[in-house]
């Protein structure tokens, strides 16, 4: 009997999602309107203890009005990652501005250092303004992804947006459940930090709604016009009037039903990667040649995504490992191509990016599922083990 695929990452629909969906197809409330919206968005925000919260379509929906409420436009620029997923920055250019991009440290996320150094170093601040001198625009905000679950720096992050008059927006769509368990943003979750914070509800994330996203923050007035922007900037609901240009960016009944039962599975999806997590990092370890890429020890982790790291002893590289496991019936990735390669972006400005190739060459994701057994990541170590040989 041959075995079947195993996936990097699937959904763990073993909650009241039937229950929920059912309930909402009942009503003939299955479209952009209904009580699950409201109370999947009331209850996230008491999740993750911010002051409220606005859903949308996706992830990449709710960064871009998480930039234009931020004041994003035209003829400013954004700092991003370069090791990211390109929905990270394509928002950036949807609003008009242009990105900056920075490496890695090697938590995966951005690397404080650099970024300090290429304010100190590459910028100017006049009036209250930071102005690259390369290009002489506006720096106006700072876009951090928290990679794979892990969480970069907010400290030193914020410090630098205080002292420079910096907006900062969280790409949290594949941090939802971390947070921080010491120093000054103790108990803080991602997402939860800076002037906004964004999730996403797609396929592969450690809660599911199909598709989906949310826009969290602490601002009220921020959350108000996130809102109205992601709702066709309606000011006459029974007229049709409206102020300014909105998007369609709305979650639906049935996708918000899905998200709810979901929610209340978050912390035993997360323990259940936590326990593969520590196999992995166990067994592989033992391995020459291998080892699982650590959580920063400063936080409580989603453990979303398990970062193989492949170094020169170990007899494959990188795209030897995923085919060999690829004909084991095994699902893997690399990390995302860097944003900065790509071809929308070769003529953006870069800083140093170092690490981010490294990272690129030498690392590959394994399966991670909420709902991996015991035996599949035994198979796994397995394959990593004869495949050493």
């Amino acid at each position: 009997m041959s075995r079947e695929l195993l996936p990097l990452s699937v959904p763990n629909l073993m909650g009241k999602e039937i229950e929920y969906v059912s309930n909402v197809v009942k009503s003939g409330w299955v479209s952009t309107a209904g009580p699950y919206v409201s109370d999947f968005e009331s209850k996230l925000s008491e999740y993750v203890n911010c002051k409220g919260a606005v859903s949308c379509q996706n992830g990449t929906s709710g960064l871009h009005i998480a930039l234009q409420v931020c004041g994003i436009s035209k003829d400013c620029e954004v700092i991003v990652p370069t090791l990211t997923f390109i929905a990270a920055v394509n928002p950036v250019k949807y609003t008009g501005a242009e990105p900056v991009f920075m490496d890695c440290d090697d938590s995966l996320t951005l690397d404080v250092a650099k970024l300090r150094a290429f304010f100190e170093n590459e910028c100017s601040f006049i009036d209250g303004k930071l102005i690259n001198k390369a290009t002489k625009k506006h720096i106006k905000a700072i876009l951090v992804v928290h990679v794979f679950g892990n969480m970069a720096d907010m400290e030193g992050i914020m410090e630098l947006s205080q002292k420079y008059n910096l907006k900062v927006i969280e790409d949290a769509t594949e941090a939802l459940g971390t947070y921080y368990i010491d120093g000054k943003y103790k108990g803080k979750y991602a997402g939860t930090i800076g002037d906004a914070g964004v999730y996403s509800f797609n396929g592969n994330k450690i809660i599911t709604t199909g598709g989906g996203g949310m826009i969290v923050s602490n601002n009220e007035n921020f959350l108000k016009r996130a809102k109205h922007l992601t709702t066709q900037a309606k000011c006459d609901e029974l007229y049709f009037i409206h102020d300014e240009i909105g998007y369609n960016y709305r979650m639906t009944n049935i996708q918000a039903a899905l998200g709810l039962a979901q929610l209340e599975q978050i912390e035993h999806f997360i323990e259940t990667k936590r326990k593969n997590y520590e196999f992995y990092k166990r067994e592989i370890s033992k391995i020459h040649g291998l080892k699982i890429l650590e959580f920063k020890d400063n936080i409580r982790p989603n453990y979303w995504f398990y970062s193989l790291y492949i170094d020169e002893n170990y007899p494959l590289n990188r795209d030897e490992v995923i085919g060999y496991l690829a004909s084991k019936k095994i699902q893997t990735r690399p990390i995302w191509g860097l944003i900065s390669e790509q071809k929308p972006y070769k003529a953006n400005q870069t800083y140093r990016i170092e690490k981010a190739f490294e990272y690129l060459e030498h690392v590959v994701n394994i399966p991670c599922s909420s709902n991996l057994q015991k035996e599949d990541a035994e198979y796994v170590v397995e394959c990593l083990k004869q495949a050493g040989v």
